[in-house]
């Protein structure tokens, strides 16, 4: 059995999310002590935090925040005898902690000399991406880990399969095939970033015929076109690159690490015993 930290470096290494369980109180019998830890993936379980139905427990609550897409840490009390059945009968708080959560879903269509200098940025993100184009030649030979090729003859079908809140990069080789696939994405309308590649002309063409299908301003509005941070400047692929994963790191860190207002005091969720010290313990300084 791995422990709990060889796991962990090995998961993260791997880009693969987890979550981290780790007993941080303990009243009376318990199956292990403060400190025990446990590492849950999706379809792992590296070291103990004592087993039974506890340790199920834990495990259930971990996979429900990774499948979630969760980014908060989050604490639970659990009373060993009442709730759990364990014939020890003590009582623990347990602290979830995710991580290497992906923290987008992209979907970049075209794998062209700008595409396959982003690819490799996006990659190095907490990153899922999608990399789609109809020409199997222009893809390089070697595909960054977390990136799934897709070679497809009709690129514009692939939008259906997309999870929903996703970020789309449409940069292909072809304007037409560019309109089609921005009309598909703008139809779907749940993504959570859209850019297209082009100047603001090619954005006013693109609007006029884009108003011409019926489509309502507002959603046309969503698109991204020029996309990329302003301030980076320069015409290289690279530097192209460099600015459109700028903005979808902007994007995608907008609300991250914000904690719920409504997260329980840790206090209220140790034992009764434990709260009765901390609060003596306060009163005396």
């Amino acid at each position: 059995m791995y422990n709990w930290i060889d796991a962990l470096a090995d998961l993260q290494n791997q880009g693969e999310p987890c979550v981290l369980v780790t007993i941080i109180e303990e009243l009376g019998s318990t199956p292990r002590n403060a400190g025990s830890k446990m590492v849950v993936s999706a379809d792992r379980l590296f070291d103990t935090i004592g087993g039974g139905h506890l340790e199920f427990k834990a495990m259930q609550i971990a996979r429900e925040m990774l499948a979630s897409g969760k980014q908060d840490t989050h604490l639970e009390r659990f009373s060993l005898g009442a709730s759990l059945g364990q014939c020890c009968g003590g009582a623990t708080v347990l602290l979830f902690e995710p991580m290497g959560q992906v923290q987008a879903q992209i979907a970049v269509f075209g794998a062209g000399h700008v595409g396959r200098a982003l690819v490799p940025l996006l990659a190095s993100l907490p990153c899922r991406v999608r990399w789609i184009d109809s020409r199997e030649a222009e893809f390089p030979d070697h595909i960054p880990h977390g990136v799934r090729k897709i070679v497809s003859e009709e690129p514009v079908d692939e939008v259906d399969d997309l999870p929903a809140g996703s970020y789309c990069i449409v940069m292909t080789h072809n304007h037409q095939l560019d309109l089609e696939l921005t009309a598909a994405i703008l139809k779907r309308n749940d993504f959570t970033w859209f850019g297209l590649i082009g100047s603001k002309t090619k954005r006013a063409k693109f609007e006029h015929r884009l108003r011409d299908r019926g489509f309502d301003p507002s959603v046309v509005q969503r698109m991204r076109c020029p996309m990329g941070i302003g301030e980076v400047k320069g015409k290289l692929p690279v530097e192209i690159a460099i600015s459109i994963a700028g903005e979808i790191i902007a994007t995608y860190n907008a609300n991250f690490g914000q904690h719920s207002a409504r997260a329980e005091p840790i206090a209220r969720l140790l034992p009764a015993s434990r709260r009765s010290q901390s609060a003596k313990l306060k009163a005396s300084n």
